[in-house]
């Protein structure tokens, strides 16, 4: 008979499994492993086994027994339909009170139906939302576990042993019920889209726009490291960029297909933004700039028909010619860097508001941000900065009205204008950038073009409209003598 020894199992050894695994291990963590091949568990014996303490099981069945109650089995195989089968496996083999963790890259609101599910049978469902890919799982990841205060008693300590580490504190928390877990993973994932696509339009602006080699700029951003656009993109920016193809001896960014792939958080971030009402433009274009990257025929086609563009496409002259000037534009791009980079961040936190509305959480956003400081992706030095605003008690919108964040963006205004208006005339799509600033400016204006699309409405459809001078509902009889009907 199996003895049940263990204190947290591993369902699915490939990469993120594995490493997941070890890194329990490594930690004083007592680890039952299973995987459907039983090969594949013989493998990480073999190769990582005197790491620590593990359990190999080659049934199901043999693996749940291992587990000392509360049973705790963390779920790492592939989304979808294998998640459900092997979640409905586990259930039909533990008692109430054990606990299911899915901590892969689930949808939320799958999350949501699952958990209330397992819940209805006695279990514990835990949706966690797990950064910082292979390198993490196995050195230390960012972990944003959802589910019941209970299940966190006995689940807390195990992530803590494993998690990264930021300034003394372990980069994980207890998020919420149900889905929160991985509703904020989605976020994050969302925020990471439009970091990346800003570095890479910064990456475009200096190497089209000033003809700098991809040595010169990534010696550039290792410059940026060093100040207010420290993090974990800027510093693999500069190593990609750094970096020669050893087959051609070529600039490895030059043989690099120019086609960028996604998995569907991003996609899900914009998504549940619209259905929010929250408007994540920055997200959204990177989410589209990927997008329009893959559409390898419309945009053959496009060079094929010869699109034209601006006559000096591609290079701004003066400061490309012109050391001084090619230093300022540098800086330019730096201050339109951070500048749209708050916006991204500041749109995401707001989208976790709201959702944290809808779905009733009770998300600590800078507990959120701290947790974000080690492990995960978007890992950056001003994190410090968002949690300080939201633990400061004050009340605000957006991370865009916090005091610092202000006199941040405002200071870099200037540089961000000079940016799009040099992309725009040079031809380099900057989607990014100036959307972020449109977003920016849009904020700031007393008034806005919506009360003429608000006129267009109720003339074709009689969807009705607000007055300024008045309460209430309005709809213009515009076919008869334009004279207006106030609606109950």
């Amino acid at each position: 008979m199996t003895q049940a020894e263990a204190n947290i199992g591993v369902v699915g050894l490939a990469a993120m499994g594995a490493s997941l695994s070890r890194n329990l291990a490594r930690h004083g963590n007592t680890v039952a492993v299973f995987n459907r091949h039983y090969s594949r568990t013989q493998t990480l014996i073999t190769e990582h086994g005197s790491e620590g303490k593990f359990v190999p099981a080659q049934t199901l069945e043999e693996f749940v027994a291992s587990l000392a109650k509360p049973r705790t089995a963390i779920i790492m195989v592939k989304a979808g339909e294998p998640t459900d089968e092997m979640i409905n496996a586990l259930a039909d083999l533990m008692e109430p009170g054990d606990i299911i963790v899915d901590a892969g890259n689930a949808y939320f609101k799958d999350t949501i139906k699952r958990e209330k599910a397992i819940r209805a049978r006695g279990l514990h469902y835990v949706g966690c939302g797990v950064s910082g890919g292979e390198e993490g799982a196995l050195l230390g990841p960012s972990m944003m576990p959802g589910g019941t205060d209970e299940s966190w008693q006995t689940l807390g300590p195990i992530l803590k042993s494993i998690a990264a580490v930021a300034e003394g504190e372990p980069c994980v928390t207890h998020i919420g019920s149900d889905g929160a877990g991985h509703f904020v993973k989605m976020v994050h994932n969302g925020i990471e889209y439009a970091d990346m696509q800003l570095i890479a339009e910064s990456y475009d602006l200096m190497r089209r726009g000033l003809g700098l080699t991809p040595e010169e700029i990534a010696e550039v951003f290792e410059d940026w490291d060093k100040g207010d656009l420290n993090s974990y993109l800027v510093q693999i920016t500069s190593e990609v960029l750094h970096h020669t193809d050893a087959k051609t001896g070529k600039p490895f960014i030059d043989i690099v297909k120019d086609q960028a792939g996604m998995k569907g958080t991003g996609t899900w971030t914009v998504q549940t933004a619209l259905e929010l009402g929250v408007p994540v433009t920055g997200i959204g274009e990177a989410v589209f700039a990927r997008g329009l990257s893959s559409t390898v025929e419309l945009r053959q086609e496009a060079q094929d028909k010869g699109l034209e563009g601006p006559k000096a496409e591609g290079a701004f002259s003066a400061s490309a010619a012109d050391p001084e000037e090619r230093k300022a534009f540098i800086e330019d791009v730096r201050q339109a860097l951070y500048a749209s980079k708050i916006v991204a961040y500041a749109q995401g936190f707001n989208e976790m508001e709201e959702g944290a509305k809808v779905y009733n959480w009770k998300l600590d956003l800078g507990a959120i941000a701290r947790i974000w400081r080690g492990g995960c992706i978007i890992r950056a030095k001003f994190l410090n900065r968002i949690s300080d605003a939201y633990d400061s008690g004050e009340q605000f919108g957006s991370l865009l009205f916090d005091p610092f964040f202000k006199k941040a963006v405002e200071g870099a205004q200037d540089s961000w204008r000079r940016v799009v208006a040099s992309a725009v005339a040079a031809g380099i799509p900057v989607p990014v950038f100036s959307s972020s600033l449109a977003y920016y400016d849009a904020l700031r204006s007393k008034r806005l073009p919506a009360a003429l699309i608000q006129g267009q409405r109720d003339l074709f459809g009689a969807h009705t409209y607000g007055r300024v001078d008045e309460p209430g509902i309005f709809h213009t009889l515009w076919a008869a003598d334009k004279s207006e009907l106030k609606e109950d």
